[in-house]
């Protein structure tokens, strides 16, 4: 009798293992909804709610239906940054042409005391990526002494590419504030499906304004990268997704959106 006992212990114990090491691994997944390419062709319908994208992450970035505005997820809640300047909470029944979270893990962290700007902060993160062949997480909290971001304005059908749309984002300023950086870095060879290199957005300490993130100096912060080790593609089954043109080089185009 302790023996059946003693092995079913152990049975129950080995699922518990299984079970935790199966989380520990979905919370190294990059999830993402459609792709880059789709949302520079102009395919700003989306068929994924936030619900559904909170469900795979508590960390990420994107914008939403007819590209009305930046989004911004930290800390498990999901915010939205429109063109007043305002940042608005989201509701799960709300849907995203294009969106990546991930449950975020530190596996790194270092302090930041010095004044870098955005391109030399990139080169820095750069210097400590184990390998750049992974995708990241990258979050970075702290006092900024300049911080410059966009966001763009709700689109209306026939929509225009994003390199057109892009040109009547209002633009932020804002100087010595506090806030965190929500970011990742993504592999060249992810180009197309996302922004190869550093995609970041901005969200105030106060959570009242933000943005995606054109420019910034640090003062001090703290620097938290996360590597991934799966990326999940979920794409559209819309209409537009499917008819679109996919093909041809848009990193010239995406260079520019991007910064």
């Amino acid at each position: 009798m302790k023996m059946r006992r003693s092995l079913l212990l152990a049975i129950l114990f080995g699922l518990w293992l299984t079970g935790a090491a199966g989380l520990a691994a979905e919370q190294k997944v990059l999830f993402q909804t459609s792709t880059l390419q789709a949302l520079m062709n102009g395919v700003y319908d989306g068929d994924c709610s936030f619900g559904e994208l909170q469900r795979h992450g508590d960390f990420g970035l994107g914008t939403f239906d007819a590209l009305d505005g930046e989004m911004v997820a930290v800390d498990g809640k999901f915010y939205q940054v429109k063109t007043d300047g305002k940042v608005y909470p989201v509701n799960p029944a709300q849907n995203t042409p294009f969106g990546e979270v991930t449950f975020f893990q530190a596996d790194q962290t270092l302090a930041l005391s010095d004044s870098l700007d955005y391109q030399q902060l990139e080169k820095f993160i750069l210097k400590q990526l184990p390998t750049q062949n992974l995708p990241y997480a990258i979050k970075i909290t702290g006092a900024f002494a300049s911080i410059k971001t966009r966001s763009v304005p709700r689109q209306t059908k026939p929509y225009p590419p994003l390199m057109e749309a892009a040109k009547h984002q209002t633009v932020f300023e804002f100087r010595e504030v506090d806030g965190v950086i929500v970011g990742f870095y993504h592999p060249k060879y992810l180009a197309g499906v996302n922004v190869a290199g550093f995609h970041c957005h901005f969200l105030t300490g106060d959570r009242q304004a933000g943005g995606h993130l054109l420019d910034c100096r640090l003062k001090r912060a703290k620097l938290e990268l996360g590597r991934l080790a799966d990326v999940h593609l979920r794409l559209p089954g819309t209409a537009a997704f499917y008819q679109t043109d996919l093909s041809g080089d848009k990193q010239q185009e995406i260079d520019k959106v991007e910064k």
